[in-house]
This record gives structure tokens, C-alpha cells and sequence, in this order.
């Protein structure tokens, strides 16, 4: 039997900004035994080794540098926890903060098992993380620049090119030749730049994450539900981590900040507008998904109609983002096909996917119908599906036949 590790005699809370912190120290009743030491982060793994022992409890706010500095603690410590700083403010509610205070409470706080760490990621999801947020900051860029574009052409009563497409590369040229002054064929040029910038590091990050769902297989999981393909379904993954975090698909909404203010006291009971109060990449992506589901999908079709009327689209639509979340929680956990699934609208999802990840990214040299198909096996769908219809293409794509059905002879 292996014996359960010794309560630490020292809670060290550390103030951490970007070039230093502030560290305080108090034992377990709440004597002050350590600091107000600041450190230098250029100094940090010095400090570390001189100072920390196993017998240490760290705590710090959740801030830009943690997860490095995480890092660097955790072999030197007893534990090293991380809050979310929102909670922290609830409980301190103090009108004078300095970063000595700050330590401080955070050591006095964590000395009393008043606080609640988050969840800490391993390195591969911090490494996707990182990607989608740089492409999201990629397609902000790109966004802003067409936004400028158009003003300048609604400003100065210019008409679009005849094709109706303003951006496309071919297009440079239109931009350069119109009768313009100085400075506005200098905006323009800076614009233009700014957007085949944002859209060559958009396309470098995309293959990046192709790469990524190429080896992640939870990924046509996600793919199968209405509203969700890769880029959705990464986003996803990297939001929740390891499903199994959470014991039930409630704890997922809430995690998500879709679930619904409450209120319950007494004879008084309410409920209110979403608490907001979790990832907003996920919240965010779920809304994106329940707009394409709602508009595309049989189900989702309807579950619109019967919600719109009595709580307006807006709602009705956050409505339907709360459900697909809970899809999402039960796909990942069960692996097996959503129960609303339509399996012609599954498979061209699947071949899709299939010739996005590229015949040097599927596994075992499969064509995208092979891909396809093993999946739809992997879901236990369409084993009398024969052919997929895809694009404009007239002949629809023969699929090899299933493992749990052959297809009849044509």
C-alpha cells in the first residue's frame, strides 16, 4: 500500500504578472512565516530551488504566463493549484488591493481549503489551443481588413467588380486601378496587404490543424452532428479536454456558461438568462453550430419552430446550442452515432472529412470512401448506404460495402 502524502506545513500564495511576482507564505494557521518576497521571473528558477520544498502548497491566478510557471513549480512543490480569478474576487471582495494583499489572500484562502483550482491541461491541448487561437486572431484580422475595403468602396460610392467577388486574388489589380487619391490607394494597398497576410497565416495554421485531427479519432465523432466540422469540432476538443471530466452532460453546460441563471429560494423560484460564467470559445462555436443545425437539418428545423415563437429566435437558437452541447457529451462518451443523426448528410460529412485530411493523413493508405465507410461502420450507420452524392459531381460515389451489411449487387 503507498502512503497518502503528507499535508504541506507552508500554503505560498504568488501574485504572478508578466515580468514578476509577489510571494507570501503562512503555515496552517494563517501565521504570516514567508515573504513578501518579490521575485523576477528571469530569476524564478533560482528562487524555485532555494526555496520551495515538498512540504509547500502553491496557489496562483490563472493569468497569461501560469501554465509555464505551472510548470517550472509543480516538481518542487507538495502541489501547486490554480484559480480562476473571478472566484477569488467573490470571496475577497476587498476595496484596497495591492499585490502584497493579493498574495497574501490567496496563501490565507488556500491555507483553509477555500478554493476551488481549475482544471490544467495537459501540453497537447495547450499546444491546440494555441493554434486555434492564433487562427482566430488570423480571421479577425482578415475581417477587419474587408471591413475597411467595403467602407472605402460605400464611402466613395464605388460598385463591386462584375464578378461580385472584391477579394479574390485576381482581383488586386481592379483594386490598383481605381481613381483614387494618394492616401486612399495607400489605405487600400495597406489593407490588401494586411488580408493576403491574414489569409497565408490562416491556410498555415489550418494545415497545422489538420494535422492535429488526423490523429485525434474523437474527432468524426463530433463531425457527424449538425453545424460541426473540423475546425468546430477542434475547438471543441481543446475546450473540454478529456470528457470524462464530466460525470454528466449538465456539468458540461455549466461548464460551457448555456446553462440558465437560477434563482430557487423559499416560495421563490426563477431561472434567467445564461450565466456566460465558462469558456467562450465553446459557448461560442455551440451558437455557430445551432445556427447552421437549424437551418439545414430536419430535427433542428423543427425544433426551431416549435422554440421561436415563445422565446424569439436569438433564444431559440442559444436553446439549441445547450441541446447540441449535450449531443457533444454524449457522442464523446458513448462513442456512438447521435440518435438524430441522418445518415445521407453523415456520410458526405465523412467523405468530406476524408479528402480534407488527404490520402497522406488517412490511416492505412484508405481512399476518402474507405474513410468514410469505416467510419460509418465505426457509428454503426448506413450499412445499406451504397453511394454517397457529392457536389456536382452526376454519378453519385460508390462506398465499400460494410462490414455489417454488403451492399446488393447494381
Amino acid at each position: 500500500m503507498f502512503s497518502e502524502k503528507p499535508p504541506p506545513l507552508r500554503f505560498i500564495g504568488l501574485d504572478l504578472h508578466k515580468h514578476y511576482l509577489i510571494a507570501i507564505g503562512v503555515d496552517a494557521n494563517l501565521n504570516q512565516v514567508y515573504g513578501p518576497r518579490r521575485v523576477a521571473l528571469s530569476d524564478l528558477e533560482a528562487w524555485i530551488r532555494n526555496t520551495l520544498t515538498l512540504q509547500d502548497a502553491v496557489v496562483l491566478e490563472m493569468t497569461t504566463n501560469t501554465w509555464q510557471v505551472y510548470d517550472e513549480l509543480l516538481p518542487y512543490a507538495h502541489s501547486v493549484t490554480v484559480v480562476h480569478p473571478p472566484h477569488v474576487a467573490l470571496i475577497t471582495r476587498v476595496q484596497v488591493m495591492t499585490d502584497r494583499i493579493a498574495a497574501a489572500h490567496l496563501a490565507r484562502l488556500h491555507a483553509k481549503g477555500l478554493l476551488m483550482g481549475i482544471w490544467i491541461p495537459p501540453q497537447e491541448v495547450r499546444d491546440q489551443r494555441a493554434l486555434i487561437a492564433q487562427r482566430s486572431k488570423m480571421v479577425r484580422l482578415a475581417v477587419q481588413a474587408k471591413n475597411r475595403l467595403h467602407s472605402t468602396l460605400h464611402r466613395l460610392h464605388l460598385s463591386l467588380p462584375a464578378d461580385g467577388k472584391p477579394f479574390s486574388a485576381s482581383q488586386r489589380t481592379w483594386w490598383q486601378a481605381l481613381p483614387l487619391a494618394g492616401v486612399e490607394k495607400t489605405r487600400i494597398a495597406c489593407d490588401l496587404d494586411t488580408l493576403e497576410f491574414a489569409e497565408r497565416q490562416i491556410k498555415l495554421l489550418e494545415e497545422g490543424l489538420v494535422d492535429v485531427a488526423a490523429q485525434d479519432d474523437r474527432v468524426p465523432l463530433l463531425i457527424q452532428l449538425p453545424g460541426i466540422r473540423l475546425i468546430a469540432s477542434l475547438t471543441i476538443l481543446a475546450a473540454i479536454g478529456d470528457i470524462a471530466r464530466f460525470p454528466d452532460a449538465q456539468h458540461l453546460v455549466g461548464y460551457s456558461g448555456l446553462g440558465a441563471r437560477i434563482h430557487s429560494s423559499g416560495l421563490i423560484s426563477r431561472s434567467g438568462r445564461i450565466t456566460k460564467a465558462g469558456r467562450k470559445d465553446l459557448r461560442f462555436v455551440m451558437v455557430e453550430a445551432a445556427q447552421r443545425a437549424a437551418i439545414t437539418h430536419p430535427h433542428w428545423i423543427a425544433e426551431l419552430a416549435r422554440l421561436e415563437p415563445r422565446l424569439g429566435r436569438n433564444k431559440a437558437i442559444v436553446a439549441i446550442a445547450r441541446k447540441l452541447l449535450v449531443a457533444v457529451w454524449h457522442v464523446l462518451t458513448k462513442q456512438q452515432a447521435d440518435r438524430f443523426a441522418n445518415v445521407d448528410k453523415v456520410a458526405r460529412k465523412m467523405l468530406e472529412h476524408g479528402y480534407l485530411l488527404g490520402h497522406r493523413r488517412r490511416p492505412g493508405g484508405q481512399s476518402a470512401a474507405e474513410y468514410a465507410r469505416h467510419q460509418l461502420d465505426r457509428l454503426d450507420l448506413g450499412a445499406d448506404l451504397c453511394a454517397v452524392r457529392w457536389g456536382q459531381v452526376k454519378r453519385p460515389i460508390p462506398l465499400p460495402p460494410s462490414r455489417r451489411q454488403a451492399c446488393p449487387d447494381t
